[in-house]
């Protein structure tokens, strides 16, 4: 549909003798816009952060301790297999 036909007005027209339509704002205006910094306080705190952490890596490290016996254990037996032949 042309401008013309929309805004009710006969035949070609020039733009400059068109009645303006512009949209405003609803009635009661816009809503507000929140732009605040809000930083929610939920969360572990750092302690419990901190102690997480150290009990992830204490956990890690018996694990590693545990592979670490099982490898002697192994390189212990390979190296008697070896001596007695």
């Amino acid at each position: 549909m042309t401008e013309a036909v929309i805004r009710t007005k006969p035949g070609m027209t020039s733009v400059k003798d068109m009645p303006v339509l512009q949209d405003g704002p609803p009635p009661g205006g816009f809503a507000p816009v929140r732009y605040a910094r809000r930083i929610p306080n939920k969360g572990p705190s750092a302690v419990a952060m901190f102690l997480a952490t150290f009990g992830a890596f204490s956990w890690g490290m018996y694990q590693v301790g545990q592979g670490n016996k099982i490898r002697r254990c192994f390189l212990g037996e390979t190296s008697e297999t070896r001596d007695s032949s």
